[in-house]
């Protein structure tokens, strides 16, 4: 195999499999991000999630996501901006989880953790076809116009039906 700089998202260019599915808003309440985007994908409220995940373990996410048929897959990214990686994901025209690093101060993301192990705050949102959801506010916008695409990726997973071969 060959270096390559980059990797692509995805290896099969024409999988699709929520294309056709429709994603309805929520809004979080406090600092429940995760559950509320895994609300958004299962047409289910946020509460069904909290104390079923760990908010820093997309493999809880993922188990959680089987009772609705669904699971995750790690897309493989660096630290670069989520803006580096949104027109390959919009061509992708499916359904991922997309969360990001919400310090703009790069050298704040590398820090060394305070004592209690904090080191910097993130987020997490849907990303459906071209479109965001975004739990912060409910509101659904175009992909390329969503703030995230000025912040550092933590990670980008793709929600694939529970029998695909692939996934978390």
């Amino acid at each position: 195999m060959t270096y390559d700089l980059t990797s692509k998202l995805w290896p099969m260019r024409d999988e699709r499999f929520f294309r056709e599915q429709t994603f309805i808003g929520k809004r979080q309440h406090g600092p429940r991000c995760v559950s509320t985007a895994l609300a958004i994908l299962t047409h289910t409220d946020p509460e069904v999630f909290q104390g079923l995940i760990n908010t820093q373990d997309p493999v809880s996410w993922s188990e959680a996501l089987r009772i609705w048929g669904q699971k995750l897959a790690y897309c493989p990214t660096d630290v670069r901006k989520l803006g580096f990686y949104m027109q390959e994901l919009i061509a992708l025209d499916d359904l991922f989880l997309l969360t990001y690093y919400t310090e703009s101060n790069p050298y704040k993301i590398l820090a060394k953790p305070d004592p209690k192990g904090w080191v910097c705050g993130s987020h997490i949102v849907v990303l459906h076809r071209n479109k965001i959801i975004d739990p912060t506010t409910g509101a659904t916008m175009l992909a390329q116009k969503h703030n995230c695409n000025h912040f550092h990726t933590k990670g980008i997973f793709r929600v694939l039906p529970v029998a695909h071969p692939r996934g978390l």
